[in-house]
């Protein structure tokens, strides 16, 4: 790598069809593939990851529009959501039926924004009304409720090395709660606050989802939240606030990192670097290694400014994988 850039595309980049009124182009963070949907995927159903001997071609009947599509670990099982009250399932385990099945959500009224793997055969429903645990019975074409709680979420993220889901609640959205699944358990872990640079009156949905990220540090779990300050601000620079999220124990805000520039940004690590990606002018800029290790004393739980370290310019002639961000 030439000195003169911090970050490198790779040599061979997930190529894929564009999405377009025909064609519906899909991400999956867990797994990193890419899902290249088909009029349904009556014409087809392309999935790409960064490994090309986990590519997969396969068709599914046109029952709706797509508006997820994910791998279990492993691409044992498929789900599929093409509504707002359900998720359809279909087997890829050799020897198994391949017929779909489906489970509705069981909160009445309640409609799903989405779901999440959390591990071959389990699988967390999230709907506006709270999250299901489900295990999934490939043989038995079923599903058994393990545990539910019922909560308010006006959206969430999550975050597969940890298994953690994130829940946005509240009317402003800056309470959030997370649960943390492991073996077939759920448990609740502390909620936090986020401190947002103003509150609204009335009272109204100010945390957007865009806004906030989830990602390991040096083996720990952060919150990264990209705060905009108005421009009346004395810094109307924008910042990356990182909350330090334990397993057990209370969330607190541990860094501030000042990024000196506004506008529209997007988040993820690589390699333990905070790399900060800034649309207008396309310019990547990675917070400096060693300056977010965890310490225990009570000092750096003040905030450290950490500087951002000059920014480059990477070029993508190409769409590829960089880390856990898809990149175009």
């Amino acid at each position: 790598m030439s000195e003169q850039h911090y970050l490198e595309l790779c040599e061979k980049p997930v190529q894929f069809e564009h999405a377009s009124n025909v064609n519906n182009v899909f991400f999956d963070e867990a797994n990193k593939q890419v899902f290249a949907v088909r009029s349904g995927g009556a014409t087809g159903v392309v999935v790409k990851g960064p490994d090309d001997k986990n590519s997969v071609a396969f068709r599914m009947d046109d029952k709706g529009e797509v508006k997820c599509i994910k791998f279990s670990i492993g691409n044992k099982i498929l789900a599929v959501q093409r509504t707002l009250k359900s998720v359809d399932f279909i087997n890829f385990i050799p020897d198994y039926p391949h017929t779909e099945f489906t489970q509705e959500c069981k909160t009445k009224n309640a409609n799903v924004l989405g779901f999440c793997w959390t591990n071959w055969n389990e699988i967390v429903f999230i709907t506006d009304q709270g999250i299901e645990f489900y295990q999934v019975f490939p043989d038995k074409r079923s599903l058994k409720l393990l545990k539910s709680q019922s909560i308010n979420v006006n959206w969430y993220q999550y975050c597969p090395e940890t298994t953690v889901i994130l829940l946005s609640t509240t009317v402003q959205g800056n309470i959030l709660q997370p649960f943390a699944f492991r073996n077939g358990t759920m448990s609740k872990m502390s909620k936090f606050e986020i401190e947002l640079p103003v509150v609204p009156k009335p009272a109204k949905l100010s945390l957007s989802e865009r806004d906030i990220a989830m990602a390991t540090i040096y083996g720990q779990l952060y919150v990264m939240y990209l705060k905009h300050h108005s421009k009346t601000a004395n810094s109307p620079s924008a910042e990356v606030v990182l909350y330090h999220l334990p397993r057990e124990g209370a969330c607190k805000k541990s860094h501030v990192l000042k990024l000196n520039t506004t506008g529209k940004f997007a988040l993820n690590i690589v390699d333990n670097l905070v790399v900060v990606h800034h649309q207008s002018s396309q310019v990547c800029a990675k917070i400096q290694r060693g300056h977010l290790k965890h310490h225990h004393s009570a000092e750096y739980a003040q905030f450290e400014k950490a500087k951002a370290a000059k920014a480059r310019t990477i070029q993508s002639p190409q769409v590829s994988l960089l880390g856990c961000l898809l990149l175009g």
